[in-house]
């Protein structure tokens, strides 16, 4: 199609908003039909490809769903969706909606591992959800179906799918506490589990969202995040569908390939005033930018109002670098809108109100670690980023190991509670008992509040404790990262036994250098970069790039590169000492 003769949909239309406040998203998706609004899908150079308006998808949905139907697939199965961002998956997500069955986003294929991964993470993955059906994108056929094959469960193609007999049929009602969907949790600290989602918490949380992000008339969308994680599905797809918002897409992988092209989306699409991504989009924009001059005579970020920031910890010297880069083109510091979320509570439990930015506490490292101050040595200090406050329904806790609540400014776990929590983990009642406690979630993570602020300091199951000292990775791995030529994603912090039967910190790091002396001055200045944060030695495994494994999502699974390590399937790079 010719980008000439395309329209995209428009930013607003004579449709009165709603914020989300239907009974189930089956009302939801048929308010917005209502509507010239919809999904613009965008090329790798962020060329307009095809405008799908909501109208179209329902259109579209309900007859995948009479097909649905008619293949003996209905109320309460599950159809698994390999999640391109694609009209396909739009339309095939809601006709499960409409049939009643529960669509289960899986992830595309990424640059981390191989072919074999892919297809024994979409198998395992499988397996849990138990679906009748997988459906995929014909360019990833062999590997899904493949996948679909080792499961034991049918494979086919989205258009192999459409072309199947489905004659008009009543659908079923669909009720508040129905379940709506399977969510895959990224699984950074165990394997990913199917997080059930009923039709009233997703509302709910949309609802909670769009008033806490104050979503109005006008407002634009521009995402590359992926429909496969919580943050791209339930943000920057279904959110965009309750609350009638036009978008425009980018593939996450074209992102991958071209990260300006986010940008250069933004600035020519001059309606877009919200966007979201972790903290890694705003740091390879900013490191690609570095170089270049001219900024504001290619950018326009001036309407960009709610730059939102989630989905891993949030690095106030990356968004500084950041707004460094593109102050020129009219970008904000206070667009910056940091948020906590996660699967097991819908998408967001915590949001920065719109226009305060970023705003960091310094809080002393033993206060972090529970360990009493060396008043011998100075104090070291790490920033903590405020995540905002509850979204409306939400209630959220600082609870000590004995469930008691803690005071502001007292770290321990974070729990919450409110109609956006899941139902529980699909078929798996002893890890749904594990974090649901008479209806409040455990969430996994550390952090405290402050006059009803939340700020989030590291996840539990990653901390690293040695002879009594608390150890967050987090800070190890910045630490290492602060040397030249390391980037976001690079060093594995854990906890190793060693030799004399001792826990030791560990430290994966990728090395792009290929002299020998360079590489042993390279492991010694890690050594002792370590040794600065966590005052002991530690083992410092150079390994090959990329050989550090991913969550779905993208983000570093240390617990994975642990097992990994550990099994020897991580080989590091031998260091002996030439002849």
């Amino acid at each position: 199609m010719n980008d000439a003769v395309l329209t995209p949909t428009p930013n607003d239309c004579n449709l009165p908003r709603r914020r989300s406040d239907f009974a189930t998203f089956n009302d939801a998706i048929d308010y917005a039909a209502r509507s010239e609004k919809g999904l613009n899908f965008h090329d790798p150079r962020g060329n307009l490809s095809r405008v799908y308006t909501y109208a179209e998808m329902r259109s579209d949905a309900h007859e995948l769903a009479y097909k649905l139907i008619a293949s003996g697939i209905g109320k309460n199965e599950r159809v698994a969706l390999v999640a391109e961002t694609s009209p396909e998956f739009a339309a095939m997500f809601c006709a499960c909606i409409y049939a009643g069955a529960w669509p289960v986003p899986l992830p595309l294929p990424t640059t981390f591992g191989g072919k074999e991964s892919y297809i024994d993470q979409l198998a395992v993955q499988l397996q849990s959800s138990d679906p009748r059906i997988l459906l995929y994108p014909s360019d990833i056929a062999e590997m899904a179906k493949a996948a679909a094959d080792k499961q034991g469960c049918e494979g086919e193609t989205w258009d192999e799918f459409a072309s199947r007999e489905g004659p008009e049929c009543e659908l079923p009602e669909a009720k508040p506490d129905d379940i709506s969907y399977l969510q895959y949790s990224s699984g950074s600290t165990r394997f990913p589990t199917g997080v059930a989602v009923t039709h009233e918490a997703l509302l709910h949380n949309l609802r909670g969202h769009a008033q806490s992000m104050d979503i109005g008339t006008n407002d634009r969308v521009v995402s590359w995040l992926p429909w496969y994680h919580d943050m791209g599905l339930v943000g920057c797809f279904l959110s965009l569908i309750a609350n009638q918002v036009s978008v425009d897409l980018l593939r996450t992988e074209h992102f991958a390939r071209r990260p300006l092209a986010w940008l250069d989306l933004i600035s020519r699409n001059k309606g877009t005033t919200l966007s979201y991504s972790p903290t890694f989009g705003y740091d390879i924009c900013a490191r690609r930018i570095s170089s270049q001059s001219h900024v504001a005579d290619r950018f326009d970020l001036s309407r960009w109002r709610t730059a939102g920031n989630g989905a891993d910890m949030i690095r106030p010297d990356v968004m500084q670098n950041f707004v460094n880069a593109f102050a020129e083109a009219g970008f904000k510091a206070n667009a910056f809108t940091p948020s906590y979320g996660l699967a097991e509570a819908t998408l967001a439990v915590t949001v920065m109100p719109p226009g305060e930015g970023i705003r960091v506490e310094l809080v002393e490292e033993e206060r972090l670690s529970g360990r009493p101050r060396d008043l011998s040595k100075p104090a070291r200090y790490r920033a903590i980023v405020n995540c905002g406050k509850a979204i409306p329904g939400m209630d959220v806790e600082i609870r000590d190991e004995k469930g008691n609540a803690k005071g502001d400014h007292q770290i321990g776990k974070v729990w919450c509670h409110g109609k956006s929590v899941m139902h529980s983990y699909f078929r798996n009642e002893e890890a749904t008992n594990d974090c649901l406690v008479d209806g409040w979630l455990d969430t996994g993570d550390m952090g405290y509040l402050a006059d009803g602020y939340l700020f989030i300091v590291g996840r539990a199951k990653d901390m690293i404790i040695i002879n009594g000292k608390n150890l967050w990775p987090q800070d190890i791995e910045w630490a290492v990262e602060q040397l030249p030529g390391f980037n976001h994603g690079d060093i594995a912090a854990f906890s190793i036994d060693t030799d004399n039967g001792e826990e030791a910190p560990a430290v994966l790091v990728h090395c792009r250098v290929s002299e020998h002396d360079e590489r042993i001055k390279l492991r010694d200045q890690i050594a002792d970069k370590v040794r600065g944060v966590t005052g002991m030695n530690c083992v410092v495994e150079l390994v090959p790039p990329r050989t550090l494994p991913r969550t779905s999502s993208g983000k570093l699974s240390r617990a994975k590169a642990k097992r990994l390590y550990l099994a020897g399937e991580i080989q590091p790079i031998e260091l002996e000492m030439a002849a």
